[in-house]
């Protein structure tokens, strides 16, 4: 049976390590693995969610410099909207990694009729990478540029 002293106990637990695991739960409670669930999932209306992937975590100066940029880019809109497309240019930059992936052609093998076909795996990420930067504005791309690995932009 649950009780609301259970399900406060469960919560304390939960709020002191929000990554604690229900087997742990029940365990210290020696109460089910089910019940646990049951609560967290019923009681609680709890989830347990991953956390999820940012690319940069900024600095409270990097924040800053980002809103005053944008506020700038703002200001430039406000005195001429119609000409503010035609002035702005974009840049974006990733890492393309080379592969040695093996052609149909050469994957070719004799086999008897029946025979089961051969397996390609997927190919690995080869050692050799090259950052590249593209920069575009509305009407196209004006730029892509390949930096090998070591080189940087300015």
């Amino acid at each position: 049976m649950t009780t609301p002293e259970i399900i406060d106990q469960i919560h304390e637990v939960i709020l002191e390590d929000r990554r604690i695991s229900a087997k742990s739960i029940a365990e210290q409670l020696r109460i089910s693995r089910e019940r646990v669930g049951s609560i967290i999932l019923e009681d609680l209306d709890m989830r347990n969610l991953s956390a999820k992937w940012v690319l940069k975590c900024l600095t409270a100066a990097q924040n800053r410099q980002r809103c005053q940029l944008s506020e700038q880019r703002l200001g430039f809109f406000g005195r001429d909207p119609n000409n503010f497309m035609l002035r702005l240019v974009t840049m974006d930059e990733t890492w393309f990694y080379h592969y040695g992936p093996e052609t149909k052609q050469q994957s070719l093998e004799w086999r008897h009729r029946g025979s089961p076909s051969p397996q390609n795996f997927r190919s690995r990420k080869s050692v050799g990478k090259v950052l590249v930067s593209i920069f575009w504005e509305q009407d196209g791309i004006l730029l892509i540029d390949y930096f090998p690995k070591g080189l940087t932009i300015n």
